[in-house]
């Protein structure tokens, strides 16, 4: 027996998806999420903090370091105590609202601390003082 065609032509046509609106969304949520993250300035040194008997678990934006050798690191760089305003009003340019904290080794000159602590103060800039549980 033969087998009839049906008049009407039916074409079977792939359905594809187009995903350039997808990628455009993705695209900007992931251009989102770059601009609006916040960076720790890391100091670039490591420095032993002295011991306390609280431990607050702080998430600072600017850290700096004060050595036992009286060197003051921000951002893995060495600055002098006259260059610290200007280092700290480029990186309160890149974010108005940072936190600070200072990581002052056990040994640093305490003199030197006090004064990275209080330019922060003029600058409107809210800092702690890093140490570690005893």
């Amino acid at each position: 027996m033969a087998r009839r065609q049906s008049r009407v032509m039916t074409e079977e046509t792939d359905a594809e998806l187009d995903l350039t609106p997808m990628l455009d969304v993705v695209f900007i949520l992931l251009i989102f999420f770059i601009v609006t993250s916040v960076f720790v300035k890391e100091p670039g040194v490591e420095v032993v903090r002295p011991e306390t008997e609280l431990l607050e678990s702080e998430k600072p934006t600017i850290l700096v370091a004060v050595t036992s050798q009286g060197e003051i690191w921000v951002n893995r760089q060495v600055y002098e105590m006259n260059q610290m305003r200007n280092v700290l009003e480029q990186l309160l340019e890149e974010n108005p609202r940072a936190e600070a904290m200072i990581q002052g080794d056990q040994d640093a000159p305490i003199g030197l601390v006090l004064d990275v602590q209080e330019l922060f103060g003029d600058l409107g800039v809210d800092v702690m003082i890093s140490t570690q549980e005893g």
